[in-house]
């Protein structure tokens, strides 16, 4: 196992959606030369790629259809519709409307993306949280203006987003429930995922069988490219800045799963010397400072293995690799981490076996 050199990252009840401008490329389609602009579409012979911009980062659908159908109007408007009820940054979202009080009425996407952070909260044991939206902005990772912090400040916030909330029903409706109505939930640890799943159960309902989405790097494949070939996507090796152009650490045969990764590498900011992650751990309220540099995940679908990954950043890597050895469910993964001063990589038995080449 090779090291190499890197720089050092470090100088309650329920749960991060560090924003809808979350960093693009943390897994990338191999051998992808991508132009993404607002939306375009080519296809040949019953294949189609779609490629465009949404959630303040790139989306691309590829996909082969028998009955030739350009479906790039209806996959722009699923993106629309998903960032009217999710995105921090579209101003009257119903998760804007909920986080400032002006309504407590989830819609169906809010609905279902509340409900899996709850799940995920209680299956990780606390380190998927949503509720972490004031800390998120506060850290200056968020829609809204940096704060400035000290510890005092950070625990009045940790009071805020350690506060209960949850799901009331009524008349087939389903509302927010906050104990405290400063608190803000941020979906950004699982909602990227979530629209992933979304265009993928479009593209099965229209009897599409075959198709590679990648949004923003969180990716689900379906089926196999022409000529029964698998689909493959890469493992991004860790950047020395926010700027460094992506490169393929490792490349995954994917089938019939999604992939997603989550790493501290490219979004962050430094001050006085000291590097501050976008992960945020809600047990805390400080940005996570240990050795994992980026986590990836497969599972059956990308809101689950967002969530988990997201998490996995949280824990570090000795209590993610305990949480894996004790909860048998969880997928193939893949870890990258400081080794004092070099990086080093960690990957399950499901994992090698996906890497190409091995």
């Amino acid at each position: 196992m090779k090291k190499r050199s890197v720089n050092n990252m470090c100088a309650g009840r329920f749960f991060s959606f560090v924003t809808m401008k979350k960093l693009s490329l943390k897994v990338f389609v191999c051998a992808a030369s991508l132009s993404f602009v607002l939306s375009s579409c080519n296809h040949n012979k019953g294949f189609f790629k779609i490629v465009g911009t949404a959630q303040g980062t790139y989306f691309s659908v590829q996909y082969y259809d028998p009955e030739n159908r350009d479906l790039s109007l209806q996959i722009d408007s699923l993106l629309r519709i998903f960032d009217l009820s999710a995105s921090l940054w579209v101003e009257n979202s119903t998760i804007n409307r909920l986080n400032r009080g002006e309504d407590s009425l989830l819609d169906d996407i809010t609905a279902n993306l509340l409900e899996k952070s709850i799940s995920m909260h209680l299956y990780t044991e606390g380190a998927f949280d949503c509720r972490v939206g004031k800390l998120v902005n506060a850290w200056g990772f968020g829609a809204k203006g940096k704060s400035s912090l000290d510890s005092a400040a950070v625990d009045s916030l940790l009071n805020i987003c350690n506060a209960d909330i949850d799901i009331h029903r009524h008349d087939n409706q389903s509302f927010l429930w906050k104990l405290d109505r400063r608190t803000e939930i941020d979906f950004n640890a699982i909602a990227q995922g979530f629209s992933v799943d979304l265009l993928a159960g479009f593209l099965q309902e229209k009897g599409i069988e075959n198709f590679l989405i990648d949004i923003g790097g969180e990716v689900i494949a379906k089926g196999c490219k022409s000529g029964g070939q698998h689909w493959m996507v890469g493992i991004e090796k860790p950047a020395d800045n926010p700027e460094s152009a992506p490169q393929v650490l490792e490349a995954v045969k994917l089938q019939n799963a999604a992939l997603v990764t989550s790493g501290n590498y490219r979004k962050y900011y430094e001050k006085d010397g000291v590097r501050y992650s976008h992960t945020i751990d809600p047990s805390t309220g400080f940005p996570v400072c240990h050795s994992l540099l980026s986590v990836s995940v497969i599972d059956s679908s990308a809101w689950r293995a967002d969530a988990l990954a997201t998490a996995f950043m949280v824990m570090g890597l000795d209590k993610a690799l305990d949480f894996i050895q004790s909860h048998h469910d969880v997928g193939p993964v893949f870890f990258i981490f400081d080794d004092h001063g070099l990086y080093n990589t960690f990957a399950s038995p499901e994992m090698e076996k996906l890497i190409a080449n091995k």
